[in-house]
């Protein structure tokens, strides 16, 4: 999967273990079949190309908002009509963005085939590496509603799916996880989701991450890198930081529960739970 922006980024190996699928018919349609399976999710976007045209149009924007009458209470909500020329520029300059982010996730692929072809002594076909999904999220889309064609702007959220007129299931759920191994209380756990949005609802999307109980700021000031290193360590997760208030900022208690956070989006009803996706070893920058 990847996001649009620079934020969070990371390449993480995982397993996945028989007892932790949870709908065995819907891991087989996406090639999760448990047996101490291996996984790879590659979590990265258009680096700075969506940061740089983002700063330009917000100035572009203000102007537009002055002109329209448009007033909104953070500056980084900075917007224009969507029918207008400023509004189809931002909206093509997002899209190429977009495509720069696929292109970028389809080279780290192809190397992390490379790798482990290598590592392993057999090709990638061999290996059975294939592409699960890969989508975007903070990234606008225009989707028909019932309203009629909206633009959905998802930030802190995905994509979901949902059936058809027809009952056909369309699009393929993008993973929800946590945004860091290091998040799940030092417990890491990915879980892919995969199942009926309510897209009346939540207009097709579902949750992208835990989501932070603190800034990172304040897990700076509230933790200490070199005892979480430690504590980590305990519990037989090896830790290399660059920094160690880089590692403060990803401290387990600056994140909410990400399984109480997936559990609850499976009772709404929002998605469902079909497996969980340990990771084994994580890249993060």
């Amino acid at each position: 999967m990847g996001t649009l922006g620079s934020g969070n980024h990371y390449l993480e190996v995982q397993v996945v273990s028989n007892e932790r699928i949870f709908d065995p018919v819907t891991a087989a349609a996406l090639g999760i079949t448990g047996h101490e399976q291996i996984a790879v999710t590659v979590h990265c976007g258009s680096r700075g190309s969506a940061i740089r045209l983002l700063s330009d149009y917000l100035k572009v924007f203000e102007k537009a908002m002055r002109r329209y009458g448009i007033t909104v209470k953070d500056q980084q909500l900075a917007c224009a009509p969507f029918p207008i020329s400023r509004g189809q520029d931002y909206f093509s300059a997002m899209n190429c963005a977009a495509n720069t982010a696929f292109a970028n996730r389809q080279v780290i692929t192809h190397q992390i085939r490379e790798a482990f072809a290598t590592v392993f002594g057999q090709s990638a076909e061999a290996l059975g590496m294939e592409l699960v999904y890969d989508v975007a999220h903070n990234i606008a889309k225009v989707e028909r509603y019932a309203e009629g064609e909206l633009v959905v702007h998802r930030k802190g959220a995905d994509q979901g799916i949902w059936a058809g007129e027809s009952g056909a299931t369309r699009n393929v759920s993008d993973r929800q996880a946590s945004p860091s191994s290091v998040a799940a209380r030092w417990r890491p756990a990915r879980t892919c989701l995969w199942g009926q949005t309510k897209r009346c609802d939540t207009f097709g999307s579902t949750m992208h991450g835990a989501g932070r109980t603190m800034s990172r700021a304040q897990a700076k000031r509230t933790f200490r890198g070199e005892q979480l290193q430690q504590q980590m360590k305990q519990r037989g997760i090896l830790v290399k930081a660059v920094s160690m208030s880089g590692l403060a900022e990803e401290a387990g208690l600056a994140y909410k529960n990400i399984s109480e956070v997936v559990e609850s989006v499976d009772r709404a009803g929002i998605t469902k739970k079909v497996a969980e996706l340990r990771p084994i070893g994580n890249i993060k920058g």
